[in-house]
């Protein structure tokens, strides 16, 4: 696996998979890439370059454990451009992944083509989920037969009495089998340090990030599912408000993964924007 130097010496690894044009990819967690896989199928027309966020996958863990903050990752994404010699790469971030790009986008616009975000987490620009519109959203799953245990449990978690969130995690896929068991497991992060300092004090600056955003003039795709808790279609909507050129689809029947939840749907619909 390939590896660059970051900004302070960390070294972090990044895989290629596909042909054509690049897509610099950001998974959440922060979690290696390996859940990301070749995005449905997208790598049939772009070379995906999916990058494991230091201290995750095959990329060294930093000797300063404030560097895990989101922001200071946006350096690190803007060092993997620079070491591949790429000028204006169309940049996807999945997730948590979504504020990274986020702010690479507010701290460097010019260096950017298209911007995907998948499933975007709206932590960067200030947008909060209130608890019911998750309940609201979790609903539209009654007819789910472990719907009764995963929504008591959703409850719980929503009212501050419970923290169950193994038992929520049917709620984040379109479709809850074995596969879909699989490749959530394999998405969850293993490094807890960097889990816990993503958004340490100072890791956002919501205020800062909408003006910027404001003016960035690239098209924007976001993209979430039917069914995504993590990301609802009423916030990413809110989101996509922000941008002058975004571009809002909702996934139907999709959850926080909508390229394991219809992957032709999925590669067809970000392709399409790409061009």
């Amino acid at each position: 696996m390939p590896t660059f130097c970051a900004p302070d010496g960390t070294r972090l690894a990044y895989r290629t998979i596909g042909d054509g044009d690049p897509l610099l990819c950001i998974p959440g967690g922060p979690a290696d890439a390996r859940y990301l896989g070749d995005l449905g199928g997208l790598s049939r027309h772009r070379r995906l370059i999916l990058l494991d966020p230091r201290g995750t996958g095959r990329s060294a863990v930093p000797e300063d454990t404030a560097s895990y903050r989101c922001d200071r990752l946006v350096e690190d994404v803007e060092a993997l451009r620079a070491h591949l010699g790429l000028a204006r790469p169309d940049l996807l971030g999945h997730s948590a992944g979504a504020n990274v790009a986020m702010g690479y986008a507010a701290r460097y616009p010019r260096s950017i083509g298209k911007l995907a975000l998948i499933g975007p987490s709206t932590r960067a620009v200030g947008i909060e989920i209130a608890g019911a519109t998750r309940l609201e959203l979790a609903r539209l799953r009654k007819d789910e037969p472990w719907f009764p245990a995963a929504f008591a449990a959703l409850e719980a978690v929503s009212a501050g009495t419970g923290s169950d969130w193994d038992a929520v995690t049917p709620f984040f896929c379109g479709r809850w089998d074995d596969a879909a068991r699989e490749h959530h497991a394999a998405g969850l992060p293993v490094n807890r340090e960097a889990v816990a300092h993503f958004g340490a004090d100072g890791a956002f600056a919501p205020e800062a990030t909408r003006a910027a955003l404001a003016a960035f003039g690239a098209p924007v795709l976001l993209l979430t599912g039917e069914f995504d808790l993590n990301s609802p279609p009423r916030s990413t909507a809110e989101l996509a408000a922000l941008f002058p050129d975004a571009t809002l689809s909702v996934q139907g029947g999709a959850g926080h993964y909508p390229w394991v939840d219809d992957a032709g749907r999925f590669a067809a619909a970000v392709s399409a924007f790409l061009g």
